[in-house]
C-alpha cells in the first residue's frame, strides 16, 4: 500500500457494508433516518440482518420511515480530524439530486477552509445511491490504495460513474404512496391491475420510473432481460442482487444469473438499506452492475 497524503471517504448512502469498510480502513459518514419518530443512523448492517429485517417489518405494521440531511455542523465534526491531522480529503458522495446533504457538506468546507487554508476537500459526485456506489468506491479505492492522486481518482470516478446500473422493482405500490411519490389514485389502480413500476438510476443521478409490468413474476423478468441487455461483457464482473427482505427470491435470482452470465466474477447478495428502503418498500429486489452508459 503506498503511503497516501489524502483520506478517502464516503456516506452510509453507498450500503457499503460495515465489513468492506473495516477491512479497506474507509471512514463512512452516517446518514440519518427516523422510523416512528426516533431517528437512527444508518450503520451499514452492523447491528446484524435481524435489525434491518426489523425496519422493513415496522413498514409492513405501517411505519413511514423519513430520511433527512445531515447538518453543516455534523460535516465540521466529521471532517475537521482529518484535516487538523495534516490530511486531505476525498469524499465519494452520493447523488448530489437525490438529496440537499451535499450544499451542508460544502457549507462546512467553506468554514472548515478558512481555519485550514492549506488543505483540501474534493467532493465526487458519484450520480448514484447504495450499491452502484459500492462499484465505483471499491475500484477507486483499490487506485487509491496503489498511490493514485485525488485528481487521478477523481477523474476515474467521473468517467465512469454513469455505466453504474439499478433496476429495481417493489412489491407493493403501497409505500411509493406512503412516501409520496406516487398518487393515491395512480397507487389504488396499479394496485388493483396489479403494475410494477421498473425504476433505474437515471443519467441525471435520480431514481426514475422507467417501464412498467404487470405482475412480479414479469417485473422480476424485466429487471433481469434489462440486466443482459445493459451488462455488456460480464466477464469478471460483480452483480449485486439487492433486496428488502425478500432473500428466497434473491436466491432464486442469483441462480437465474448464474446460469445465463457464468463468466462473472461473483454475485453478491444483499439486504437494502434503510434509505432506499424507505422509499421501496418490503419486498423490492434490485439488479446492480457496471455496464453500458445509462441510456435514460
Amino acid at each position: 500500500m503506498a503511503q497516501q497524503t489524502y483520506v478517502f471517504i464516503t456516506d452510509s448512502d453507498s450500503d457499503l457494508s460495515y465489513k468492506i469498510a473495516d477491512e479497506r480502513h474507509i471512514p463512512v459518514i452516517r446518514m440519518p433516518y427516523a422510523v416512528d419518530g426516533v431517528e437512527y443512523l444508518d450503520d451499514n448492517g452492523r447491528e446484524g440482518e435481524e435489525k434491518q429485517k426489523e425496519f422493513f417489518d415496522k413498514m409492513r405494521a405501517g411505519s413511514v420511515p423519513v430520511t433527512s440531511c445531515l447538518s453543516k455542523i455534523n460535516y465540521i465534526e466529521f471532517l475537521e480530524p482529518f484535516l487538523a491531522d495534516g490530511k486531505d480529503i476525498l469524499y465519494v458522495a452520493f447523488s448530489s439530486n437525490m438529496s440537499a446533504t451535499l450544499n451542508y457538506c460544502r457549507e462546512a468546507w467553506d468554514e472548515l477552509k478558512v481555519r485550514y487554508p492549506s488543505r483540501q476537500l474534493k467532493i465526487v459526485d458519484t450520480l448514484s445511491i447504495s450499491t452502484p456506489m459500492v462499484l465505483l468506491i471499491e475500484a477507486a479505492h483499490d487506485m487509491y490504495l496503489a498511490g493514485a492522486s485525488m485528481e487521478e481518482v477523481e477523474k476515474w470516478i467521473i468517467e465512469n460513474r454513469l455505466k453504474t446500473h439499478v433496476w429495481l422493482t417493489v412489491d407493493s405500490l403501497v409505500y411509493l404512496k406512503r412516501g409520496g411519490r406516487l398518487s393515491p389514485t395512480s397507487a389504488f389502480f396499479g394496485s388493483m391491475l396489479d403494475i410494477k413500476p421498473i425504476i433505474v438510476l437515471g443519467r441525471g443521478g435520480k431514481m426514475e420510473a422507467a417501464e412498467k409490468a404487470k405482475g412480479r413474476r414479469k417485473a422480476l423478468q424485466t429487471i433481469l432481460e434489462r440486466m443482459l441487455e445493459n451488462i455488456g461483457d460480464p466477464e469478471g464482473k460483480t452483480v449485486f442482487v439487492m433486496h428488502a427482505d425478500a432473500l428466497e427470491e434473491a436466491e432464486r435470482m442469483k441462480a437465474r444469473i448464474a446460469e445465463r452470465l457464468p463468466g462473472l466474477k461473483e454475485i453478491r447478495i444483499q439486504m437494502i438499506g434503510p434509505v432506499i428502503g424507505a422509499h421501496c418498500g418490503p419486498g423490492s429486489l434490485a439488479l446492480v452492475f457496471f455496464g453500458k452508459e445509462r441510456s435514460i
